[in-house]
């Protein structure tokens, strides 16, 4: 609540279409035209008078033929237009007689022996999906490949979408190398920033830059201050807990960014950080600990971007634990879970449980985490609980 209460709203853009699949829609889309706009012919075969099939004629004398895009022609009575699939359907026909029922010798088209048709059929009604005007697609949305045909019907050649944010991710450390370079025993191989980006981009969040900083308060003062003059938002990983070498507190305040809580009850992630820059640029210190890392991320960061991308937000999903699960009552605990059906059909949660909160290895293969509340100790199996996906 604290972070909703402090997240800014991003600026709108527009697009081309072509570029909008993934975005937030920050406008209506509304129908051109009534859809479909005419009389829609739904199968190859001939346009008939139902009325003349009604008085027992079962041989039909062939007219023309109209294919999908040319102008509706007008049947003759007692005659049949050849048709195709998509055309608009000829003035004083309402019925359409699928090439397969027919055969066709000296132009004359005859109904297979036995064969029956009702008015209307095989007909798509002009205006039956939406009528000019109504509103397809509202703000809030993300687009879809589904949209983009939406969009593209509507006539729209660009759109207005949330802009993307400037998101600049720091990790902190003297012990972490990146993958590549030369690494001691006494340290380990940097992670937290990278994973970080991922699981942004897999939100859709591309515009996303990372920066390694070892733990010198002048560098990170200097580094960090650079960071939060060009971006959107910050996203840190590391520096936040109660050691000498945290000293990302220290800095943040010194830079003119306002603490709003520092600390969550809750497993894993308890040294969580969140303030606003001097500019209202949202700032997560995120533990460096990689399951805290991710956990956090994704419950608080993505959850902050996509509300400031005004995006509409989607109900709560639950599942079932799939084996019952104890734990001290106090602290929330983020538990990790790979998922499954049941036979009838219930979405089952399957805990996996990590070596510590560094045990990020264990991560892989998970579907996303369930969250136990804080006051319950006992979550028996079959017990509903909030699931994120990652």
């Amino acid at each position: 609540a604290a972070i909703r209460e402090a997240m800014p709203s991003f600026d709108v853009e527009t697009v081309p279409t072509h570029d909008a699949n993934g975005r937030v829609l920050r406008q209506s889309v509304v129908a051109e035209r009534d859809q479909p706009p005419f009389d829609r012919v739904m199968m190859d075969g001939i346009a008939i008078s139902h009325a003349d099939f009604a008085g027992g004629k079962r041989a039909f004398p062939l007219q023309a033929r109209q294919d999908a895009g040319d102008a509706a022609l007008s049947l003759e009575a007692g005659h049949a237009i050849e048709i195709m699939t998509g055309a608009s359907l000829p003035s004083s026909a309402n019925c359409i007689i699928p090439v397969e029922r027919i055969s066709v010798n000296d132009n004359v088209a005859t109904l297979e022996d036995g064969y029956t048709c009702e008015a209307n059929q095989f007909i798509h009604p002009c205006g039956s999906d939406h009528t000019e005007g109504s509103e397809l697609l509202s703000p809030g949305t993300v687009v879809s490949p589904m949209d983009i045909a939406v969009i593209n019907s509507a006539g729209l050649s660009n759109i207005s979408v949330t802009k993307l944010p400037k998101i600049r991710v720091i990790s902190t450390g003297n012990e972490l190398v990146p993958a590549g370079q030369p690494i001691e025993d006494h340290q380990i191989r940097l992670s937290n920033g990278p994973a970080i980006v991922a699981m942004l981009q897999r939100h859709g969040y591309f515009d996303c830059e990372h920066d390694h900083i070892v733990d010198d308060k002048a560098l990170l003062e200097e580094r960090v201050g650079v960071h939060l003059n060009e971006a959107d938002v910050l996203v840190l990983s590391g520096g936040v807990s109660m050691g000498k070498a945290d000293y990302l507190p220290e800095v943040l305040q010194a830079l003119g960014v306002n603490v709003v809580f520092h600390k969550v009850q809750q497993k894993p992630g308890f040294p969580m950080w969140f303030g606003v820059g001097p500019n209202g640029q949202p700032v997560f210190a995120l533990p460096g600990n990689p399951v805290s890392t991710l956990t956090c991320c994704r419950q608080y960061v993505i959850t902050a971007l996509h509300q400031a991308s005004l995006r509409r937000e989607l109900p709560p999903t639950f599942a079932a634990l799939a084996k019952g699960v104890t734990f001290k009552p106090d602290k929330t605990n983020f538990l990790p879970v790979k998922l499954a059906n049941s036979v009838g059909g219930q979405v089952l949660a399957l805990p996996v449980f990590t070596n510590t909160s560094g045990d990020f290895t264990a991560l892989s293969g998970t579907d996303g985490y369930v969250e136990l509340a804080q006051t319950e100790s006992e979550f028996p199996i079959d017990s509903p609980v909030p699931l994120t996906r990652w």
